[in-house]
């Protein structure tokens, strides 16, 4: 089993749709975990609203820091993806176990105001993006771990949508 972290700043959005979508897509090869750089302490509303949508449950996503998944105790990362240009850009922590690291930037739906519908449709187009993403890193097989071209071919995802 591998485990992937989704980093986003805040880990409202964006990294929690990533954590969803890969813990369900995923199956038994994955666990996946999402955290921010500077958490707002709880998961937009908005997020969890765009998962049940998609009939995910919304239920046990919490925002959290980075620094869960730094430490000696922490579970080992495989792969770290970046989901917001933010996050890509400042000084990540040491990851126990050397892991991947990739960015797979995505707007940030959460920056949208407006009626409900407005929200929704800039939630529902970045889960689909993000979907999209990892369905293609799926399809790349548990092989992909081990291959020379590994962060090329992972980094390639990310300009899915692009």
């Amino acid at each position: 089993m591998r485990n992937v972290l989704f980093v986003c700043t805040a880990n409202s959005a964006r990294s929690v749709l990533g954590e969803a979508l890969l813990r369900h897509l995923g199956g038994d090869r994955f666990r996946s975990f999402s955290a921010g750089s500077t958490p707002h302490g709880m998961v937009n509303p908005d997020a969890l609203t765009c998962l049940e949508r998609h009939d995910i449950s919304p239920e046990g996503f919490r925002s959290k820091s980075w620094d869960e998944f730094a430490g000696h105790d922490a579970p080992s990362m495989d792969l770290i993806v970046t989901v917001c240009d933010n996050a890509a850009g400042e000084s990540c922590p040491v990851w126990p176990g050397h892991p991947l690291v990739v960015h797979w930037g995505i707007p940030d739906p959460a920056g949208i105001e407006g009626d409900d519908n407005i929200r929704n449709a800039a939630f529902d187009l970045a889960y689909c993006r993000m979907k999209r993403r990892i369905e293609a890193f799926l399809a790349l097989g548990d092989e992909v771990f081990d291959s020379s071209e590994a962060k090329a071919q992972l980094s390639r995802i990310g300009k899915v949508d692009e």
